[in-house]
């Protein structure tokens, strides 16, 4: 079932969340967040308010701090369970109290709680955090700031005490009662090329010569009724680099804030390879509950999800290469598998999964992950292909950790690639399992394309394995490194890898340098990456890097409020509460401790409405049914055949613009193999046709393409030209090796 948060707020009953500030610093790569919750309570009663929203899971909470009456009172960071037990005391006795924690189901979403607000009174409550921007395939970076938190699915045996049972109204996403604004400054030695966004900006001011900051803000009359979202181009391409924190070891005497930090962010430049023979074994989870048959975005002719998802299906049906292993799951409240068991991927086998790809429907109620996963690694392996699985969902559970532990107790066995599909899509489930499963995660949104990401994961997929990966660090006598990352074992092409450590020892003089060495292997040739960097620490008033640094250990260690062992819950526990940075343990605490007498008058509770892109059936529109036809693309893709060839008939003619009989007639070489030729019309087709969308059918083009050396012998280079010629296309013949 889908746990409802509430009504719409009586119009009697005024919201005391008034506006949501946010301000922004983005550096290179890191950003840094100050947002401000402003309330006021304009009833003649005290309030005690609730707030649940979402928060991208890589975000290092690090301060929480209530402005009350001119005031400035700091939250302590403590036990969560210890930090409970004060708040409800203070409550009790009738203090101001304030509470900030994470959900115990999921690390993505936070619940604010203000206890005891005085009548009339304002209070400003403001949390920081800091977080490492993805960078996406074109090399922009991505900052979002999540707005929808759609109703989660509930399993049996899912802890009862979410944030999100909360009776928390949810309301659409355009009439929510409280303002938003966003400032944000963005900054980089190298030159700032572009900034684009999803949201309507002011005009965006961009300072110095070489344009290295700029100051961006949400046009006025935003109404956040969607995830914000920057993309951020630099001029240069990103390079390696390493800076170096200074610690704090007056207040802290010990543990992780003592030493300086050090953050190391290489782009291991892995060099092109040919795929090994071992194929592997392609297990793709698909989400079919009833949420998958809303629209990716609230952009006008948004394509439906579960229409994304079957057009994904296609394309990764036929990129698959030959000789491997497949199998396909549909899952929601139940599941089912395509094949009992994975099958060698073949004409009639692919041909079954294509026929059952196109019957999906969004009709399997809710979003159960966990069940479907467990009897996958129930499978017993293929002998010399790996698992390599891929889940497609839009993350409306609450099961977040078990399912990420499922995934993690499985690692060594295989890979995992994830994709959060739409706004509101849980960010902690989704990176999760792709951190945990040695895999990436994509999510789509907006504009966005599922089927171009999802077959990026597919090459990644297909990559060799990078093996023996290793950081070594070469520092001067008296000081040493210790990694507070969790190991590397997996490398892709294209990405960035970011290692912290922490210095101990003595720094050395102003001109110090050390040396650190990405080391790996890659189909038994050793590669190396190195950077020499300045080992003089910079002063930062946020201790940004060893915040992230402690972000990195506690992802790594923490894996849940039920499931982190009592052991590592310690050391949990205490490199959360020395840095600042909350866990799934802890909780940020604040008591007004200056009232001069308790408040007055019975406590009466105003949960804030919060946005929602779906809702339960029960309370929000159903969304739109909107059919899109397939393309012409997605039907030449269809008639591909598995080992890469098309066959010469009416559907191929059809797409193709010509007849059937002008087909036969052009062909060149008299006896020659039809589908010869057909394959090598579907590839000119595809270079001509479908060419700003090369992203999606080059590794299905690139097995034509193979086919073709294959069958076509001597006469390929006349059919190349002929078809070139034939459709009066303006191909390079190259691209077939002519």
């Amino acid at each position: 079932m889908v746990r409802p948060s509430g009504l719409l707020t009586r119009q009697e009953e005024p919201v005391p969340l008034k506006s949501i500030c946010v301000t922004l610093s983005i550096r290179e790569f890191v950003a840094g967040v100050a947002a401000t919750l402003n309330y006021e309570n304009e009833e003649k009663f005290p309030l005690e308010t609730f707030f649940v929203f979402p928060m991208d899971e890589d975000s290092a909470v690090y301060s929480f701090e209530a402005m009350v009456d001119g005031k400035t009172i700091k939250a302590e960071l403590k036990d969560k369970k210890k930090a409970h037990i004060i708040y409800e005391s203070a409550i009790s006795h009738r203090h101001q109290a304030f509470l900030l924690e994470e959900d115990k189901c999921s690390r993505d979403v936070f619940c604010c709680n203000v206890g005891n607000l005085q009548p009339g009174s304002k209070v400003a409550l403001t949390l920081k955090y800091v977080q490492e921007l993805p960078l996406e395939a074109d090399g922009a970076l991505r900052y979002v700031l999540p707005a929808v938190l759609n109703p989660r699915y509930r399993c049996s045996g899912s802890p009862e005490d979410s944030c999100l049972d909360l009776k928390t109204p949810i309301v659409p996403l355009d009439d929510l009662p409280y303002a938003f604004s966003m400032t944000a400054t963005v900054s980089s030695q190298h030159g700032i090329e572009t900034i684009q966004s999803n949201c309507p900006l002011s005009p965006i001011e961009y300072l110095g010569d070489k344009k290295t900051s700029a100051q961006i803000s949400l046009a006025d009359g935003h109404k956040f009724d969607r995830d914000v979202e920057l993309l951020i181009y630099y001029r240069e391409v990103h390079t390696p680099s390493v800076a170096v924190e200074l610690g704090n070891p007056k207040n802290n005497p010990d543990g992780l804030m003592k030493d300086p930090s050090a953050m190391v962010c290489f782009y291991p430049n892995i060099p092109e390879v040919e795929p090994s023979a071992i194929c592997g074994e392609f297990v793709f989870l698909m989400d079919c509950s009833g949420s998958m048959q809303c629209p990716i975005s609230k952009q006008d002719k948004s394509q439906l999800r579960i229409e994304a998802a079957k057009e994904t299906l296609i394309l990764l049906l036929k990129s698959l290469p030959v000789n491997c292993y497949f199998n396909i799951y549909a899952f929601g409240s139940s599941f089912e598998a395509f094949f009992p068991n994975s099958v060698k991927y073949t004409q009639d086998t692919m041909e079954e999964a294509l026929r059952r790809v196109k019957l999906m429907r969004a009709d399997l109620g809710g979003t159960e992950i966990l069940t479907p996963l467990q009897v996958i690694y129930r499978e017993p392996s293929t002998p010399g292909h790996p698992l390599q699985l891929f889940v497609f969902t839009d993350g409306e559970v609450t099961d977040t950790f078990s399912i990420i532990k499922e995934v993690r107790n499985h690692r060594l066995r295989h890979r995992c690639f994830s994709f959060g599909i739409g706004e509101g899509a849980s960010t902690s489930l989704i990176k999760g399992i792709a951190r945990v499963g040695g895999g990436t995660s994509e999510f789509i949104t907006g504009k966005d394309r599922m089927q171009a990401k999802a077959l990026r994961a597919l090459k990644h997929a297909l990559q060799p394995a990078v093996e023996d990966v290793s950081v070594n660090w070469d520092l001067p006598r008296g000081l040493s490194a210790k990694t507070l990352s969790p190991e590397q074992t997996v490398l892709y092409k294209g990405q960035r890898l970011i290692v912290y450590a922490q210095l101990t020892g003595t720094m050395p003089p102003e001109e110090g340098t050390g040396e650190v060495c990405l080391n790996y292997t890659l189909q038994g040739k050793s590669c190396e990456n190195k950077v020499t960097f300045s080992l003089q620490p910079k002063l930062d008033d946020n201790f940004t890097i060893h915040r992230l640094a402690a972000k990195a250990f506690l992802q790594s260690m923490d894996i849940g409020f039920g499931e982190t062992p009592a052991k590592t819950k310690k050391d949990v526990l205490k490199v959360s509460i020395d840095c600042g940075v909350i866990s799934s343990h802890t909780a940020f605490i604040a008591i007004n401790k200056d009232v001069n007498k308790p408040v007055q008058g019975p406590l009466a509770c105003r949960d804030i409405p919060r946005p929602v892109l779906l809702g339960a059936a029960a309370q929000m529109p159903q969304c739109k049914r909107v059919v899109f036809g397939e393309t012409y693309l997605v039907q030449l893709i269809s008639l591909q055949n598995a080992d890469g060839s098309w066959d010469l008939d009416e559907d191929l003619a059809r797409i193709l613009g010509i007849s059937l009989k002008d087909l036969w007639s052009a062909l060149p070489v008299k006896d020659a193999d039809s589908s010869s030729w057909a394959t090598v019309l579907a590839v000119v087709w595809l270079h001509a046709k479908a060419k700003h969308q090369k992203c999606e059918w080059e590794l299905l083009e690139k097995k034509a393409r193979t086919w073709i050396n294959s069958n076509a012998g001597s006469i390929k280079k006349k059919l190349v030209k002929a078809a070139i010629a034939f459709t009066k296309s303006s191909v390079d013949p190259a691209v077939f090796g002519v």
